[in-house]
Formats: C-alpha cells, structure tokens, sequence
C-alpha cells in the first residue's frame, strides 16, 4: 500500500507541476487584445473576415486621443504580423530546446532538472510583463524574453513522462495518462483567469502572477519530487530495499526458487510490469527476480537520437503530432483574438470564453484515452478523432458568427476532437514507444523519445500561430482551411499504423507489433 501512496502523490505533484507549465504560457493570448486595441475610426476600419468590415459605432468609440491603439510597438497596423513573431519566438525556440532537452534530461536527476527550469521560466514569464512596469517599448525586449522563456519549458515535458513513465506500468496506461494529460486544459483555463482578471486594468501582472506561481512549483518540485521508486527503497514483492548480492543481476538477488505451477497460468499485474526484458533472447523472466520497476535498466546507457528514430512508429507519430499540434496551438494562441474579432466582446470576456475550448479538451483527451484502451488501437484512435476534428473546425468557422449559444457548443466539441489526438500522442503513444520492446529493457529511451514527438509536434506549434498571423489579414475563414488541412496531413501520416492496426488478428495486448502495449 505504501508505494501505491506514494505513486498517487507523484501523479497529483506532476499533474501540478505541469499545471503551472501552461499556466504561465497562457497570458500571451490573453494579452494580445490589450497589445492592440481596435480604435480606428469609421473611415479606417480593419477587415477581419472575408469581404465583411467590423464598424463599430462612433458613440461607443472613445475620442482618439483618450485612448491609445495599444502597447507601442503592438499599435501599428501590422500588429498581427507582430504578434505573431512573439508566438513564434516563444515556439520556435521551444521545438527546437525540445530535441535537446529529452538527451541532456536522461543524463541528470529529473527533480534538479525540472526544478532549474521551473524557476528559469517563472523569471522570464514575469520579466515579459516587466515591460509594462518600465514602459519598455522595443519589440526585441519581447521577443529575446520569449526565446528564452521557451528554451527554459523544455526542461517539462521530457521530466514530467520520465517520472510518470518510472512509476506506472502498460494497463490502462491511456485511461490514467488521458486524465493525468487534463493538467494541459487546467492549465490554460487557470492561466485565462488569472491573466484576464488583470488583463484591463495592469497587464504586466497577467505574466508576473503566472511566474511567481512556476517558480514557487518549481520550489515544491525540488523539495518534494520522487522520481523513482527505487529512491524510497521500495519494490513490488517488498517493502524493504532487495539487498545487494556479487554475481547478481545488477547487484540484486534472482529468486532461486520456481512459481508454483498455480502461478505460472496467472497473468503479471499490467501496473507492476518492469522495463526489464522478457524472456526471450534467453534473460531471466521478470517474475524471478525482486526488482524495482526500471532498476536492472538503471545501469544502461542513454539512448542516441538516432537510435530512438529507429523504433517503428516514433517518425509516423512524430509527423503526426507536428499537424495536430499546429492545430492546438493555433486555438492556444489566437482564439481570444478571434472571439473578440467576432464576437465584438471585450478582452476579459473573450478570455473567460475561450477556456471552454480548453473544457472540451479534458473530456476529448479522457475519451482519446479510455477508446484506446479498450480497442487497444492507438492509431486507430487518433484516426478517428482527426477524422471528425477537420470538418467539425469548418463548422465551427460558420456556427461561430450565428450567436453565443452555438459559439459556446462549437467550442467544447472542437476542444474535445482537437486535443484529444494530441493528449494521447504526447503521453500514452509516448510512453508505449518509449519503452518499446526493441530496447531490450533499456528504460532511458523514455525521455528521448518523448523529446523527439513532442519536439517535432512543437515545430507544428510555431507554425501555426504564424501561419494564423499572416493569413487572418485576408480573413479568418482562410485561417479554419489551414487548420483543416493541417488536420488531414496529420491523419495521412497515420494510415500505415492504421492499416497494420485494423488487420492485425490477434489482440493487441499480447501482441509484439510496433505500435502496440507490451
């Protein structure tokens, strides 16, 4: 019982932890509004949709020189070219970061590595709204506080699977991981908050609150954070540490007895699986040996980058997370924006709004997690919900001028199908590869691996906010094709697994296939 005390408090503090992680990316979108207000005159009005003028009336605009169009550099009219480049900065350098951070993560203690990044981040998120504080003005100021910012949320995602990865076996990986993955939403609808509540009247605090909160998590993470359970002397069959033995696996002894004929039909409990090998190649089955989960591969080196490329499914998977991710991202980003633009709602309002995008995303994520298990088809998951997510946004570029009511409806459905394929790819799919039979129990491919999906899937994420900045000039429907397309590229990569999914006779939990539990 106590490891099982133990692995819940891990699941809660990382589910906290990465909480704070989008908690603090949030105030950008938020603030955008406040960046730039629409205070053109009658006579120069902005286009916002396809051959549609937004005019608003003259009595509820106040007098010119009242009120400014914004925060300087943000105030001209390529404000949304301006925007952006800071989502981009921030992006960019985070896809980028990601490739290294899964390959430095594996070489040093997850809690000093996360906690370090944690604080980093909390600095630069709060440096970004010392801008306001000290009337900064210049555009480089926001876009070097993004670079770095992103380079630091590296250090996240990499960690926080490697922790979970350390402590939770194969069965219902997806159910508890698509839930464990609602920290995303939570994040982003605390975040929208928090940002919100402070976006009118100073927005400097919408980034300084939400960075004061990441360090201080960061804090908790260094003086709390159990990242093993080897590092509380605790094993499946004991709750005492295995004494060491000479000419043993790994300085552990190997049970010198049989299972009882009784025990040898009794499946291993799924929870409780280790990443050592099975026996096959002629090594020792894990059921005679005491071991804590992942220590006989404790001893095993890191694996290369091009060594993790090569295990069936990362490419496909990785492709596919760089479109649906572009799609996320582009709702994180600019869908305050767009409610404002459409809506003719003011920012705080539009903040509040946009988090039931992030609502859908909780229930398309537990959903994307709990078909998976069942069917024990990852792909064919994914699959299915890009399939309805492309012409669900088409729907939603047309129900969403038609009032509140279907607004409200569109965003919970279109939070569900877009976030679902995407929760499942960085965090279950993840975890499967990243303990893939192919490494022969080697547990330190985990962070790698995840490094490489959700870095490639970040790629997608600094594209698509750019793509949205260049494209909603000429209207925001051209900026819904985009995203559907972007979802049908990503479905395209997945149709190999699909197809080796769907024509596969054997049950996918006992099978050894490339994509499958094992």
């Amino acid at each position: 019982m106590e490891y099982y005390r133990y692995r819940a408090f891990t699941l809660l503090l990382t589910f906290l932890l990465y909480t704070s992680f989008h908690l603090s990316r949030k105030p950008i979108s938020i603030v955008k509004g406040e960046l730039h207000k629409h205070c053109a005159s009658a006579h120069e009005v902005e286009l916002h949709s396809y051959k549609e003028y937004v005019i608003r009336p003259l009595l509820h605009e106040p007098p010119r020189n009242a009120t400014p169009c914004g925060w300087a550099p943000f105030d001209k009219k390529n404000y949304k070219q301006l925007l952006g480049a800071l989502d981009y900065s921030f992006l960019c350098a985070y896809a980028v970061g990601m490739y290294l951070s899964g390959i430095i993560g594996e070489r040093l203690p997850i809690r000093y590595y996360l906690s370090f990044g944690m604080v980093s981040s909390g600095f630069f998120t709060a440096f970004f709204g010392l801008g306001y504080f000290y009337k900064i003005h210049n555009l480089w100021f926001y876009i070097i506080a993004q670079i770095v910012n992103g380079l630091v949320q590296t250090t996240g995602w990499p960690s926080v699977i490697a922790c979970i990865g350390n402590w939770f076996g194969k069965g219902r990986r997806g159910l508890i991981m698509g839930i464990w993955n609602s920290h995303t939403s939570v994040g982003n609808i605390l975040g929208s908050l928090i940002a919100g509540y402070w976006v009118s009247s100073c927005w400097g605090l919408s980034f300084v609150v939400p960075g004061i909160i990441i360090a201080v998590m960061g804090l908790v993470c260094f003086l709390f954070l159990i990242e093993h359970p080897r590092d509380i002397k605790c094993s499946f069959n004991t709750h005492c540490s295995p004494k060491k033995y000479p000419n043993s696996l790994n300085g552990y002894k190997i049970k010198n007895h049989l299972l009882n004929p009784t025990d040898l039909g009794k499946a291993q409990d799924p929870e409780a699986q280790s990443l050592l090998p099975s026996k096959e190649n002629g090594t020792i089955p894990t059921n005679h040996i005491v071991v804590i989960q992942g220590e006989a591969s404790a001893g095993m080196s890191a694996i290369s980058f091009v060594g993790a490329l090569r295990i069936p499914g990362v490419i496909e998977f990785s492709l596919c997370l760089l479109f649906a991710k572009l799609v996320s991202y582009t709702f994180l980003f600019w869908l305050p924006l767009y409610i404002t633009n459409v809506e003719h709602i003011d920012v705080k309002k539009a903040a509040d709004l946009s988090t039931l995008f992030d609502v859908g995303g909780i229930f398309g994520g537990i959903m994307a997690g709990l078909l998976s298990d069942k069917l024990h088809k990852r792909a064919s998951t994914c699959g299915l919900m890009l399939l309805f997510a492309a012409p669900t946004l088409y729907v939603f570029s047309s129900v969403s001028k038609m009032g509140m009511t279907a607004t409200i409806g569109m965003l919970l459905l279109s939070g569900a199908l877009v976030n679902g394929p995407y929760s499942l790819i960085t965090t279950a799919v993840s975890a499967d590869l990243g303990t893939h039979k192919s490494l022969k129990g080697n547990a330190k491919a985990l962070s790698t691996v995840t490094a490489i999906i959700d870095g490639t899937g970040s790629v997608g994420a600094a594209l698509g906010p750019l793509l949205a900045g260049l494209i909603s000039p000429s209207g925001w429907h051209n900026v819904f094709y985009m995203l559907m397309v972007a979802d049908a590229c990503a479905l395209l990569f997945l149709l190999r697994l699909i197809r080796k999914e769907l024509t596969c006779n054997t049950p996918v939990a006992a099978d050894h296939s490339e994509f499958k539990e094992h």
